[in-house]
């Protein structure tokens, strides 16, 4: 392994962008996450390189372009770049379910594709995203998985937990993670963060809040 680093892989819808139900199909469509931009810098302070790892089917499927597509990359990436973040490159699987990829997750084809490309050690990597197939990825190649719930992560939890059980953890959104990930480069273990464990609480005992 000598030579080789760890990255942070980030899924796009429901983590950096807001999820839509017709799919993000040009700029005008697509919305930050509260907090993403700001997150994505304190990342890339961690000296770690950053990837994002997207599944976009919708350009097989004849709704979107790849240059339409590459079009919003690339602004993304600018606006990342301005808010004093930087991402690698980006990755994506334009294959539908049926199609047999290796590439659309929860295959792990983008993080061995971006291994093999930049000499990563996939151990000592970090995939955050908001659906199980995100987690399947990491757990098939002993990535660390972090599901936010942010996007579709809240309906994705209980089908991350009966796959995986204690192999993934959960972060509220990217700004919860990058407090996990980067208490794991202390070289501690990734604990649930205040903000989760309160979501928590309020979620099962409702009764307990109070409305001002």
């Amino acid at each position: 392994m000598a030579g080789k680093v760890g990255a942070i892989f980030l899924d796009r819808d429901g983590v950096i962008n807001q999820n839509r139900v017709d799919h993000v199909k040009n700029w005008d469509e697509f919305e930050f996450v509260p907090g993403a931009l700001d997150s994505i810098r304190a990342l890339t302070e961690t000296g770690l390189p950053i990837f994002v790892v997207t599944n976009q089917a919708v350009v097989n499927r004849g709704q979107l372009s790849a240059a339409a597509l590459e079009d919003i990359h690339s602004r993304m990436l600018a606006e990342i770049e301005r808010a004093g973040g930087c991402v690698t490159k980006v990755y994506y699987c334009p294959h539908d379910n049926h199609e047999g990829c290796a590439c659309r997750k929860p295959e792990p084809g983008m993080l061995l594709q971006a291994a093999r490309e930049y000499n990563l050690d996939l151990r000592q990597s970090y995939i955050v995203g908001d659906a199980w197939t995100d987690v399947a990825a990491g757990v098939a190649v002993q990535t660390h998985g972090i599901l936010v719930l942010s996007g579709r992560g809240r309906w994705n939890f209980v089908p991350s937990w009966n796959r995986f059980g204690l192999e993934f953890s959960a972060a509220c959104d990217l700004e919860d993670a990058v407090l996990m990930i980067k208490e794991s480069l202390r070289g501690n273990p990734m604990p649930s963060t205040a903000r989760l464990r309160g979501a928590f609480h309020m979620a099962l005992h409702p009764e307990t809040s109070l409305v001002l």
